[in-house]
């Protein structure tokens, strides 16, 4: 817990940097307006969705249980035929981003929390900044960066959207490894 002593400056501000460069990538820079699509007959799906009454949750169809299924012929004509997708369903109620926010910054610093652990064994105090930058924006980029490729290979992502969300994954590591390389420990 050494580590948490002497960079809880870089741990705290580097989550806050973060924190606002995303703010900035996703209320004032155009990146990702055009991700998603509404769907053209809305009232028709959500009267159809709400007749479900499914829990929130992810849905995969069509649906097969097992492996063995997957290659029944039933199975093969429904996928053939089509739609394939995923839904995600959340809890109905008024839109709120209290929530979501929270997890971000908690999700940031946890993000900080094991950078920091990571360049303090790694570099020595009184490192200089550039090695810091490397070592600390790799880190935090391995934690950032690659989320959505697992959603594009696995649950149909476009990957031009996963890779919109890689650069931003590349502007926070860089904020947090700069931060931890500007407020880096003094030799001793």
């Amino acid at each position: 817990m050494q580590f948490l002593m002497e960079l809880w400056l870089p741990i705290l501000l580097s989550t806050v940097f973060v924190f606002i460069a995303s703010c900035i990538l996703h209320m004032l820079v155009p990146l990702h307006k055009a991700d998603y699509k509404g769907v053209s007959d809305e009232p028709r799906l959500l009267e159809a969705v709400r007749a479900l009454n499914l829990a929130p949750g992810e849905y995969y169809f069509p649906w097969c249980a097992s492996m063995k299924e997957m290659s029944s012929p039933e199975f093969v004509q429904k996928r053939m035929q089509g739609p394939i997708g995923l839904i995600t369903l959340m809890q109905p109620g008024p839109p709120g981003m209290a929530k979501n926010l929270a997890q971000w910054i908690l999700f940031t610093l946890v993000i900080a929390i094991f950078t920091a652990y990571v360049a303090m064994h790694a570099l020595p105090p009184g490192t200089d900044f550039k090695a810091v930058l490397r070592v600390a924006a790799t880190v935090a980029f391995m934690a950032y960066g690659p989320a959505y490729v697992h959603g594009a290979i696995w649950k149909g992502l476009s990957w031009s959207i996963a890779f919109k969300f890689m650069f931003d994954g590349l502007i926070y590591a860089l904020v947090m490894g700069a931060t931890f390389a500007w407020l880096w420990p003094a030799a001793a």
